[in-house]
């Protein structure tokens, strides 16, 4: 696979600018959690302050508006579900059931062939859903797609003991540690995968091999 390739698929998520700016919220509400002595108010306000001043920097930089409010409204709902419960950890709690949803959701897409993958990247690409007329366009997208289905399940398998020993301090420092840096390796691993998954003759996933009677 091209490098150009491999550009496209980093650019599905958001890329690594996207992973770590999500990433920088959690460990402003640890720092302010434990700088005022283990408030949580402290912390959240810390979080949303963090997250607001981010929001900022994407706007100015020509990130889409509503993806810049949606990253400030989830830094503020995780902030109000941990303020409502009482629970610091419970600030990682959105997260964690968005990578169980996220699993779930790539999964299924799979199953009903339909992968999120291919929809994204024919998406980008201003294919639409041609690739899909392309039957083994279509399997290499399937198969590729599970490394992303394999990077939420990895996410769901560290965080929920984290979570339910309360390990605050572990999940601000894992959620950095599987944020960009796992995003990137699952890029190469699905970019390598669909390479392998087509015919050596296929001409990529930029061209999809439609028949001419296809619509």
């Amino acid at each position: 696979m091209t490098d150009v390739r491999q550009e496209s698929l980093a650019s599905l998520l958001g890329g690594r600018g996207g992973a770590l700016d999500a990433s920088l919220p959690p460990l402003a509400f640890v720092a302010g959690w434990l700088i005022w002595g283990h408030s949580i108010g402290a912390g959240a306000i810390a979080a949303v302050l963090c997250g607001v001043v981010i929001a900022v920097v994407r706007f100015v930089r020509g990130d889409k508006p509503r993806a810049v409010l949606l990253s400030v409204l989830l830094v503020v709902a995780a902030a109000l579900v941990a303020l409502y419960t009482g629970r610091v950890e419970d600030f990682f709690l959105i997260q964690l059931l968005s990578n169980v949803a996220s699993a779930l959701a790539w999964a299924g897409s799979i199953a009903v062939r339909w992968p999120f993958l291919g929809l994204v990247v024919g998406t980008l690409l201003g294919q639409k859903t041609r690739w899909r007329r392309d039957p083994e366009l279509l399997r290499a997208y399937s198969v590729a797609s599970w490394p992303w289905v394999g990077q939420y399940v990895l996410r769901v398998a560290v965080f929920t003991p984290l979570w339910l020993d309360a390990q605050v301090f572990w999940l601000a420092t894992l959620r950095v540690a599987l944020s960009w840096p796992l995003q990137i390796v699952c890029i190469l691993v699905s970019g390598w995968v669909l390479r392998r998954a087509l015919p050596a003759e296929h001409p990529g996933f930029r061209h999809p091999r439609v028949p001419e009677s296809a619509p």
